[in-house]
């Protein structure tokens, strides 16, 4: 009988708080052996449904003081971060579509979704272009080549509308978001919130609408 505690990650590989936070979260998984259902969502669709806005469109006062964040959310979790990358933003359909391929065939993602997040805010290459997404594919030991062929079945692309639609319907309004005792915590500074709630007996506060 599987009595694993279970939580939800609805992520994008351009998310920038998403490639912040993914190795912390991974920690917490490991920690408390938790099972994760990996779910890629469309994160312009998110936001036109929650009413965000795109870096671009931000104010600038905004923007600046997310440039500010970037630099210190990189020296707190110390990992190397890109903070201009040239390819951003981008359409990472790709490598969502690779990613739910290989879910599809049962394999362990997990190596594969921390390389793919890498690919703007580490190693500033292109997400859309097939090849980059290849090679981060094989790096994570599994076969570039073959997840891409796969991912162009249709009904992939129907997996990531229908992910992105119930991440609409669940009220996510950004990346990461995530749902343990469907309590949502949105954001990677929300870890240790997610962790109390695991290692607490308290009831988990609902997420209904106003």
């Amino acid at each position: 009988m599987n009595t694993k505690r279970k939580i939800d990650f609805y992520f994008s590989f351009i998310s920038l708080y998403t490639y912040i936070g993914y190795e912390a979260f991974q920690a917490l998984v490991q920690k408390y052996d938790l099972e994760v259902t990996y779910k890629p969502i469309d994160l312009h669709a998110i936001f036109t449904a929650g009413g965000g806005l795109p870096v671009s469109k931000r104010p600038p006062q905004r923007q600046a003081y997310r440039f500010v964040e970037m630099q210190r959310w990189a020296i707190a979790r110390n990992i190397p971060l890109v903070l201009k990358p040239k390819h951003h933003p981008s359409n990472p359909e790709i490598g969502h579509r690779m990613l739910l391929a290989a879910m599809s065939n049962g394999e362990d993602i997990r190596q594969f979704v921390g390389n793919a997040l890498k690919i703007l805010w580490v190693d500033d290459l292109n997400i859309e272009d097939p090849q980059v997404m290849v090679a981060a594919a094989n790096r994570s030991d599994l076969d570039g080549h073959a997840l891409l062929e796969q991912s162009k079945d249709p009904s992939i692309q129907l997996q990531i509308d229908r992910l992105t639609q119930e991440g609409v319907d669940r009220q996510v309004f950004g990346t990461p978001f995530f749902f343990y005792e469907d309590e949502p915590f949105w954001g990677q500074d929300r870890l240790d919130m997610l962790e109390e709630l695991i290692t607490t007996n308290r009831q988990p506060i609902p997420f209904a609408a106003l």
